[in-house]
C-alpha cells in the first residue's frame, strides 16, 4: 500500500483515532486469517516493519545523537520496535475495525497485476532505509520530469488521495508529543514540560515542518514509482480516489501511526534507564 514516509521525513499518512472508523453496521469485521493475508498482499506488513527506521529520530528529539548511546542503542531500538510485536498489534486493531467488505475491496485491487507491481516497488522503497538517497534521487527525478508534467500531476493526485488538510503533519506532531511527554515523565527528557506548552512549541514550527514533509513526500513518491508508467500511475490515482479505498487508507494509516506513537512512548521509557554511551 502507499506509505511514503521515512519516519518523520515524508508525507502521505493521516492520523485518526482508530475507533473513528469502526466496521459498518451492515458488514462484519474481517477475521484474523484474512487480515494476515491482507497485510501480505497489500505490503502493509513491510510498511509496519519500516516503522523501526523511525527509532533513530528519537535521540534528536532529546537533543542527542544516536552515536551518543553507543552499541546499546541498537539493542534498545530492536527490542522496542520488534517487528513481530508491531505486526500483532496491527492484526489486533484491524480485527476490531476493518470490515470484511472494505478488506475485500482493497485486496482485490492489490491482488491484480498492477497492484502487485505497485506493492513490489513500494516494498523495495521501504527496504531502502537511506532516506537521504531517496530524497536526493527523487528531487532529481522531479526536476527532470517537470513540475507541470502529466506524471507529476499523477504523483500529486496520489499524495492528495491519502493526505488532505495536513493530516500527516498532525500525525507526526502527535507522535512527537506522546514521545516527549513520556520522556518528561520518565526523566529521559531531563526536565519537566506540560503538554499544552509542548504542543505550542511544536505548532510554532509547523510551517517549516509542513514544507519539509511536502517536499519529502514528492521526492519519495518520485523515487518509489520511478519505474511505473505514466498510465499506471494515473490508474493508481483513480483507484485511491475511490471512497471505499479512501476509508481503507484512513484506517490503515491510523493503525500505522498509532503503533508508531505507542512504540515511541515505550522507547522513552527504555531510554530513561540508559545514559548516553552506556553499554548494555
Amino acid at each position: 500500500m502507499l506509505f511514503w514516509r521515512d519516519a518523520f521525513a515524508v508525507t502521505g499518512l493521516c492520523f485518526l483515532l482508530v475507533a473513528a472508523l469502526p466496521a459498518r453496521a451492515e458488514d462484519t469485521t474481517a477475521d484474523r486469517a484474512n487480515i494476515e493475508a491482507f497485510l501480505n498482499i497489500t505490503g502493509f506488513d513491510v510498511a509496519l516493519e519500516a516503522i523501526a527506521h523511525s527509532a533513530d529520530h528519537a535521540p534528536a528529539l532529546l537533543g542527542q545523537e544516536v552515536e551518543d548511546f553507543g552499541p546499546a542503542w541498537v539493542q534498545i531500538s530492536e527490542d522496542v520496535f520488534d517487528t513481530a510485536e508491531m505486526h500483532n498489534m496491527a492484526v489486533d486493531i484491524l480485527a476490531k475495525t476493518l470490515s470484511a467488505g472494505h478488506l475485500g475491496h482493497a485486496a482485490e485491487f492489490y491482488a491484480s497485476d498492477l497492484g502487485q507491481r505497485l506493492v513490489a516497488v513500494e516494498n523495495a522503497s521501504h527496504a531502502n532505509a537511506d532516506s537521504d538517497e531517496k530524497r536526493g534521487e527523487g528531487l532529481r527525478l522531479i526536476k527532470e520530469m517537470g513540475a507541470s508534467s502529466p506524471r507529476m500531476t499523477s504523483l500529486l493526485r496520489l499524495m492528495e488521495a491519502v493526505d488532505t488538510s495536513q493530516q500527516s503533519v498532525r500525525a507526526v506532531q502527535e507522535v512527537m508529543v506522546r514521545f516527549l511527554i513520556a520522556a518528561s515523565h520518565t526523566g529521559a527528557l531531563g526536565y519537566a514540560i506540560d503538554e499544552e506548552t509542548l504542543r505550542q512549541l511544536i505548532r510554532a514550527d509547523e510551517a517549516a515542518m509542513t514544507a519539509d514533509m511536502e517536499e519529502g513526500g514528492r521526492a519519495n513518491a518520485a523515487f518509489t514509482y520511478r519505474d511505473i508508467s505514466d498510465e499506471d500511475l494515473e490508474a493508481y490515482a483513480e483507484t485511491l480516489e475511490d471512497p471505499i479505498m479512501q476509508e481503507v487508507y484512513q484506517l490503515m494509516n491510523a493503525v500505522q501511526y498509532e503503533i508508531m506513537a505507542n512504540r515511541f512512548e515505550a522507547l522513552a521509557v527504555a531510554m530513561a534507564d540508559l545514559s548516553p554511551a552506556e553499554e548494555l
